[in-house]
């Protein structure tokens, strides 16, 4: 397991005080939340979103009869769990998203929002969200975007060593990543997703501006700019539509869920709080406690 890139871990951390309660993003979340309208389909069978968090975006999915919060951090899933109740369809999951715990094929939609900059080898997470989604499913992933002008102008007056026209990602800090366009688009290509549309997205990230002009007046200009994305891409922030256009998947049951992270073997229903695999050359087990599927740790 020592060949599995390092995650960025937010256990036991602020982020949602410290980010976005009362931080002045109400810009940010509202334009995300438009571009994330125009390419999910608003209703479906499984969803999963990768690096959910505190739950921010989960009021969008109303429209899917299941929904995977999937993050590394249990305590921001606790923090999701305390402000979304006891809605049965959400499933609270802990676990790396370099191995998975989910059966092939499983997602008709799969969302990554404000994610993929802490993603230290970004092909191998395609590939694996590849193989957990279903035929033609969606992939609606957002990245930061290196290919910004506030870099372009920071470069050309020579206050940033690094050059946003180079395609390979850079880390500014550890484990947080810009990445190009033409990367990000080909590296998606080479793990089998088709990318369709494009949107730019939060143009007018500037603290003068926001101070300057009423949200309600950017969030309008942004929507407007957003659909830009198919000519350039711009700005901080990159929405991509992607499919996945593949046409076999394993046979499985129904039923099947959970997969083993080590051995991808579908697991046995829950017993006595845990999941089991039931490979006599794996036999890993995992906790589930309080609604909580946890595969960060296993026995």
């Amino acid at each position: 397991m020592s060949d599995i890139p390092p995650v960025c871990d937010y256990e036991g951390s602020d982020y949602q005080a410290r980010f976005w309660q009362g931080q002045g993003r109400e810009y940010e979340d509202r334009v995300e939340r438009i571009a994330l309208r125009r390419f999910m389909p608003p209703t479906g069978g499984t969803l999963i979103e990768i690096g959910a968090g505190f739950g921010r975006l989960a009021d969008e999915y109303k429209g899917y009869d299941r929904v995977v919060l999937f993050d590394y951090s249990r305590s921001l899933l606790r923090e999701a769990q305390a402000h979304l109740g006891d809605d049965p369809r959400y499933i609270y999951v802990a676990g790396n998203w370099y191995n998975m715990p989910f059966v092939d094929g499983l997602f008709d939609t799969m969302v990554q929002i404000r994610t993929l900059h802490h993603a230290a080898d970004a092909p191998a997470l395609f590939t694996e969200l590849a193989r957990i989604a279903c035929p033609d499913g969606d992939y609606i992933l957002e990245f930061a975007n290196k290919h910004n002008l506030k870099a372009m102008a920071r470069y050309w007056a020579k206050k940033q060593e690094w050059s946003p026209f180079e395609q390979e990602p850079i880390e500014f800090v550890e484990l947080n990543f810009d990445f190009h366009p033409r990367w990000i688009e080909a590296r998606l290509q080479e793990s089998g997703f088709r990318t369709g549309d494009k949107l730019t997205v939060s143009h007018y990230r500037f603290a003068p501006l926001k101070k300057a002009f009423p949200t309600k007046f950017l969030v309008a200009m942004d929507r407007l700019a957003q659909k830009t994305g198919n000519l350039w891409q711009l700005s901080p922030s990159v929405f991509l539509h992607n499919k996945h256009p593949q046409t076999a998947v394993s046979p499985l049951s129904p039923a099947a869920f959970f997969a083993c992270p080590s051995c991808k073997t579908a697991l046995n229903d829950e017993e006595n709080g845990r999941l089991h695999c039931p490979s006599p050359s794996c036999g890993h087990s995992w906790g589930v406690k309080d609604g909580l599927y946890d595969f960060k740790s296993h026995e």
